[in-house]
């Protein structure tokens, strides 16, 4: 059977995963995004409207026009919030974001400025039912359930970090993206419940100084805080985050990167999902 979520399937396997993003955000931008090419939709709310209505009525459309081409009820849908890991308390004091979006049915969150590993460990208590030594309220369930095609006791058994939860549907992620977050990268990495992150180069050039430096090639100081974030992933198993291109795509898969980003990302998914040779349909 497949998993809820077609991303933690496809990792699970040791598959790279490919993303897009989505410019219309509503019910029909769901419905028009549910057969994307991608493996996962990022659903940024970091720098746009923190709107929990209109991505509610995303994800039903992703319900109402799926299924996805390789089966799955949806496309996995992962929402960065306008909220950062800058420290513990500032996090927790805003952690009601968390528990909002998760009821729409959404399958992870992508946390901003990873800085503490006091935030990161609170992050990842928020996901998490008490059962399960988290922080996350009853109440959303419902709703949430009915979005990922589960009874309500089955989404409550799996609606929980992946792979800390081997049963578990949820990807929780970090952008360890300026010279404080670098910092701590080893320490927030090897938080327990966390399965990707990245090095966010257009965060951390700007903290480097180096405002415009978003692609390579880069300075040394940003292939160097690159390579770092690089080594905490692989060194705490998990999923590296970069940009891929046609070009690119198969050395980066072979140094190491698991989640493709970038434009020219669907087109480096072709090659790069023959080179790791995934079955169809994708």
């Amino acid at each position: 059977m497949k998993r809820v979520n077609k991303c933690v399937e496809l990792l699970a396997q040791g598959q790279p995963i490919y993303y897009t993003s989505v410019e219309d955000r509503g019910y029909e931008g769901g419905r028009a995004a549910a057969r994307t090419w991608a493996d996962y939709i990022a659903y940024e709310m970091e720098h746009g409207p923190y709107d929990v209505t209109r991505l509610l009525d995303f994800m039903r459309g992703l319900v109402d026009g799926g299924p996805t081409a390789s089966g799955h009820r949806t496309p996995a849908v992962i929402v960065t919030l306008p909220l950062d890991g800058s420290d513990e308390q500032a996090f927790r004091t805003n952690s009601w974001m968390v528990r909002q979006v998760l009821a729409t049915g959404i399958h992870g969150i992508l946390l901003c400025h990873a800085e503490s590993p006091g935030a990161v460990q609170a992050f990842v208590e928020s996901t998490r039912y008490p059962f399960n030594n988290g922080r996350r309220g009853s109440g959303g369930q419902a709703q949430a359930a009915a979005i990922w095609g589960l009874a309500v006791p089955e989404y409550l058994r799996v609606a929980d970090p992946w792979p800390l939860n081997p049963d578990g549907e949820l990807l929780l992620g970090l952008k360890i993206e300026n010279t404080r977050a670098l910092a701590n990268a080893e320490a927030t990495a090897a938080v327990p419940g966390i399965s990707f992150a990245e090095w966010g180069p257009g965060d951390m050039g700007m903290s480097l100084g180096f405002p415009d430096a978003h692609d390579p090639p880069y300075p040394p100081a940003m292939k160097a805080a690159r390579d770092r974030v690089l080594a905490a992933c692989k060194a705490n198993k998990l999923a590296f985050l970069e940009q891929v291109t046609p070009e690119n795509v198969v050395e980066q898969i072979d140094a190491g990167v698991m989640v493709g980003a970038g434009k020219q990302a669907a087109a480096a998914a072709q090659i790069g999902r023959r080179h790791t040779h995934r079955p169809e349909p994708w």
